[in-house]
């Protein structure tokens, strides 16, 4: 616990400097600056993290958590990839780029969703490995303890980390959580592996084994379920119900707006990209219709609902 709050002084000391940039909301930056202290939290924990593991592994003739240690590893990977991502996804647009660059966080979630059903396939492919080795040797008691460690620190990872990525709606970084939680998984699964193995005694060296490959399955399934909401968001999928009434009640709120005809709502980056059509007195001035235009995307941008940018297609009232 002391070293989950050490790494968060860390990362706010680090990232505090992420402030407002051309192009960005206050909100904007704020989220963004959230995103990356605790994608940067998880690249801390992991390093420090696979290096335990896999020393103790070695030590203790545990496989199970030597490849844990891998895993860990890798997921250092995986956070560089959010971390670019949100990097990236925050910068202004530019004339390459004059829609900006937030997909680039959708792409990230891609990779990293993707990369959480690789690891459940290795970790099947190895537990596999195991259970035809003639003679695996038995793992060392101490190696317990170590994962009760790692079990709880990854655990408290996992909830601070999903609760940043939920406030701020970020898809990469909540598959970058349920990394977190897919090796808090392998980890229970090897602690309980290997107590059968030490209870048991001969011939129960495989039990962690077993207790891998059904771990693998929920971290697949997690992962499957990551994939197909990055791909949605990178096939521009409808936002959800709720935030489309909610932009369409603040847009009619606006003085002199008749009613919302149309209004598409999509996912872009840490928020959403807004085209409506607003009905107003057909006999007002193209000057008049042109202010009310600016107030509808000036209260939407300024609103809690995380709207970046805002079309507005004025229409007369029938």
């Amino acid at each position: 616990m002391i070293l989950c709050f050490f790494i968060h002084a860390v990362c706010v000391a680090g990232w505090e400097r992420v402030t407002y940039s051309a192009g960005m909301t206050i909100q904007q930056s704020d989220s963004a600056a959230h995103g990356l202290r605790a994608s940067l939290a998880g690249i801390v924990v992991n390093a420090v993290l696979a290096c335990v593991k896999i020393a103790t592994g070695v030590l203790g003739s545990s496989y199970a958590l030597i490849a844990d240690g891998i895993e860990s590893a890798a997921d250092i990977i995986s956070s560089l990839v959010v971390w670019s991502g949100l990097k990236v996804a925050i910068k202004p647009a530019d004339k390459e780029h004059p829609y900006g660059h937030g997909k680039a966080e959708s792409l990230a979630a891609l990779v990293v969703s993707g990369a959480l059903v690789s690891a459940a396939i290795l970790i099947a492919v190895q537990s596999v490995h195991k259970m035809l080795a003639p003679d695996p040797p038995a793992p060392k008691w101490f190696t317990l303890p170590v994962l009760v460690v790692v079990i709880a620190l990854k655990e408290v990872l996992f909830r601070y980390v999903v609760k940043t990525a939920d406030s701020i709606e970020s898809t990469s970084l909540r598959g970058d959580a349920w990394h977190h939680r897919s090796d808090a998984i392998t980890s229970v699964a090897a602690f309980i592996g290997i107590s059968i193995a030490l209870i048991g005694g001969k011939g129960y060296e495989q039990g962690d084994a077993w207790g891998a490959m059904l771990a693998c399955l929920v971290i697949g399934f997690n992962g499957l379920r990551l994939l197909r909401v990055a791909a949605d968001e990178l096939m521009d999928r409808a936002a959800p119900e709720g935030q489309m009434i909610a932009v369409r009640g603040l847009a009619a709120a606006v003085p002199r707006v008749k009613s919302i005809e149309k209004c598409l709502i999509r996912k872009y980056g840490l928020g959403y990209v807004v085209d409506i059509h607003v009905e107003v007195d057909g006999g007002m001035t193209v000057r008049e219709g042109h202010h009310i235009a600016h107030e509808v995307k000036d209260t939407l941008i300024k609103s809690e609902l995380k709207v970046v940018d805002v079309l507005v297609h004025i229409e007369p009232a029938t």
